[in-house]
């Protein structure tokens, strides 16, 4: 097995490259033959894809956070063809895509992780929309976790503002944003049917389980069952969706009568009070008339058997 690692040496706070030294004989002891390539700048991926297909890499493990995960994703998918395994080694500020799986956070931990799981299929969202970004024109996105519409994407907009980001950091951004935050009026259809129309603080179309620093927003989810899990909170006074934050990290929130969840294959979104904030694994944007639609066994990714328990739909 060849193994193409990529670094993001821009992540964790430039951390990431100073992790993967103190790791890189024991990466190297796991997986024999492996490749080294160092990512400056998103851009730089598609080129370290390029090269991993020409030494014909099977797996791929990024040392990074869910933004890294979001910028390989993208680019593996507009190379369908290249049938590459694709594992993290949590290394970023949120890591909410690894904490469903159960990825250890000690990196030495994470190799020994890496080495027992297997690959499984898993699926991916793919969101289309207008970028008011990018004065309205046609936009896409793949995602691997969880895209959002909302208070969320003001809150990621914030954290990404932060230059020195501590544990704490996303709750102090997620309190500050929710007292100033006022909800749009949405509607949300979802396979076809209309699934809510009203107020919204937030609406969550997952594949993955946790967003947010460990909130556990879709505690449902599963990888590769061909659906997302929908979560809508509605619109509501601003004293009580204050509390309710508490219950998101329990995954408690599903119980509340002003929180709406479903499955779907396909969500439509249209704001009535103009462009909705938007997060894509953490990564932020803004648009308008948004299509979700999932894409399922698509990725190749390592999953331990441990996690397969919890994260994959029974077989058979």
């Amino acid at each position: 097995m060849r193994t193409m690692i990529i670094v993001n040496a821009n992540a964790a706070g430039g951390k990431a490259v100073a992790v993967f030294k103190s790791i890189e004989a024991r990466m190297a002891e796991a997986f024999g033959e492996i490749t080294v390539a160092v990512s400056e700048k998103p851009e730089d991926v598609a080129g370290i894809l390029g090269t991993a297909a020409a030494a014909g890499a099977n797996l791929l493990i990024v040392v990074g956070g869910d933004g890294t995960n979001h910028t390989l994703i993208n680019a593996l998918a507009a190379r369908p063809g290249l049938g590459i395994t694709f594992g993290n080694l949590p290394v970023g500020t949120g890591t909410d895509w690894s904490r469903a799986l159960g990825v250890p956070s000690d990196p030495r931990a994470a190799v020994d992780w890496l080495k027992q799981a297997q690959p499984v299929l898993c699926d991916l969202g793919k969101v289309e929309y207008r970028d008011t970004l990018n004065g309205g024109r046609p936009a896409s996105r793949f995602f691997l976790n969880i895209s959002s519409a909302g208070v969320s994407g003001e809150i990621v907009a914030r954290v990404n503002r932060v230059r020195r980001r501590t544990a704490s950091t996303f709750l102090r951004t997620t309190v500050g944003a929710l007292f100033k935050y006022r909800p749009q009026r949405i509607t949300v259809e979802r396979d076809g049917e209309k699934f809510y129309e009203g107020p919204s603080y937030l609406l969550a179309v997952a594949n993955g389980q946790f967003f947010g620093r460990g909130m556990w927003a879709a505690p449902n989810a599963l990888i590769d069952d061909g659906l997302f899990d929908v979560v809508l909170v509605e619109g509501m006074p601003r004293l009580r969706v204050l509390l309710a934050l508490r219950t998101v990290f329990s995954g408690r929130h599903l119980q509340r009568k002003d929180v709406r969840s479903a499955r779907a294959a396909s969500v439509r979104v249209h704001s009535e009070d103009g462009p909705l904030s938007l997060e894509f694994d953490g990564e932020e944007g803004q648009g308008q008339d948004l299509l979700y639609t999932v894409i399922p066994k698509a990725l190749k990714i390592l999953v331990h058997p441990s996690a397969a328990k919890v994260l994959l739909a029974p077989s058979g």
